[in-house]
Formats: structure tokens, sequence, C-alpha cells
């Protein structure tokens, strides 16, 4: 009924299930050997909005003018009501506008 599965289909996915829990407990084991607070522990900090930022920009960059009025839009409408999923959505809504009258 089913195909049969090759065998180098359950070594891919072994290797990378190995893989994938190696470094996550590499991080767990090593997270211990680092500084919990002072200027190491800030950069810790800023690490997952930096993460964010490069990977938004690109996007708001292809977009060109339109692109930077929805950030600002994104950024202004956060800044104000704290509500990130309105902010998201205000930003979305002006590409989509966009792109539909384009």
């Amino acid at each position: 009924m089913f195909p049969a599965i090759e065998p180098q289909v359950l070594i891919a996915v072994g290797l990378a299930a190995g893989v994938t829990y190696s470094l996550r407990l590499g991080g767990l084991l090593l997270a211990s050997r680092f500084p919990r607070s002072g200027r190491f522990r800030r950069g810790m900090d800023a690490l997952p909005g930096a993460l964010l930022f490069s990977l938004v920009l690109p996007s708001i960059v292809a977009e060109g003018v339109w692109g930077l009025m929805a950030a600002a839009l994104t950024a202004i409408v956060v800044l104000r009501t704290r509500n990130t999923l309105a902010a998201m959505l205000c930003g979305m809504l002006v590409i989509f506008a966009v792109r539909k009258m384009g």
C-alpha cells in the first residue's frame, strides 16, 4: 500500500536529527560557561532583535520607498500602541495596497 522508504532517506533523517540534537545540547552546555552579566550578556540579549532585523531588512529594501514607508508605519504603531500584531498588520496592509494598485 505505501511505498518502501529507502535506507538513504532514513540515514539522512537520522543524521539530521543527531546533528540538531547535538547542536542544542552543545549550546546548553556551552551557555553555562558564558558570563551572566556585563557587556556579553547585553550583546546576547540584543541578538534576537538583530537576527529579526537581518531577516526583514532585505524585504524592506526590495519593496523600495513603499517598503520603507510600511516599516516606518509598523515602527510608529508598535511604539504608540505596544501592539505588535496591529503594527505588523498595518505594515502588511501598506504593501498589500501598493501591490494591488500597481
